[in-house]
């Protein structure tokens, strides 16, 4: 009965709060890592781009901006690693640059615990098991975060979401939020082996 109410409302009202007391807590770094942004790569300090949320309904997300807009002369973007700037690079492995996704969680179009929202492009690339990691809404942080991050394989990646959607309690997301404070602190898996980024999910 527990978990069955925690699944219809107590999640949501855990995420709301962590989320508002983070906002005021964060506040002061939000405000000085946007002005470091500006000064250093200038507009815009925020990226925003469409990602698929519950069920795969599509929302806005907000991230602080990582990259400079660089192109080659076919007028493609440059490879990660020639964009990512060291600010850039310092909040990624900080995870700073998540910071933003706390109005995201405010608004309800994420949760504190869950599936990372990946890109549009990817959803008809799911096997029919990978993309029930849209059954529950995408997660600042998740299972898979804290079991190798970006430092496994996407086919790993995927089952450790679907594992979640499985089987998320109150318990396994403090568990989860709690294993996500320590590897932040430690700065591990933040990039997949030889990459600047994590490389495209092509399809299995």
């Amino acid at each position: 009965m527990g978990n069955i109410w925690y699944q219809k409302f107590g999640k949501r009202l855990l995420d709301l709060t962590l989320a508002t007391v983070a906002m005021v807590v964060f506040s002061p770094v939000i405000l000085i890592v946007a002005l470091l942004i500006y000064f250093t790569m200038g507009r815009p300090v925020f990226f925003r781009q469409r990602r698929p949320g519950l069920y795969g309904k599509p929302f806005l997300l907000y991230k602080f901006r990582t990259m400079l807009e660089l192109y080659d002369n076919e007028g493609k973007p440059l490879p990660d690693e020639k964009r990512l700037t060291k600010l850039g690079k310092f909040l990624r492995r900080t995870s700073l640059d998540e910071l933003p996704e706390l109005w995201n969680i405010l608004r309800g179009d994420m949760s504190f615990v869950g599936p990372r929202p990946l890109l549009m492009e990817y959803l008809p690339r799911y096997t029919p098991e990978q993309a029930r990691r849209h059954e529950v809404k995408p997660g600042l942080t998740g299972w898979a975060q804290v079991n190798g991050r970006n430092a496994i394989s996407w086919e790993e990646k995927f089952k450790l979401d679907v594992w979640y959607v499985d089987h998320w309690s109150l318990a396994l997301d403090f568990r989860i939020l709690w294993r996500t404070l320590f590897l932040v602190l430690k700065g591990e898996g933040i990039n997949a082996e030889g990459h600047a980024t994590m490389p495209e999910f092509r399809g299995m």
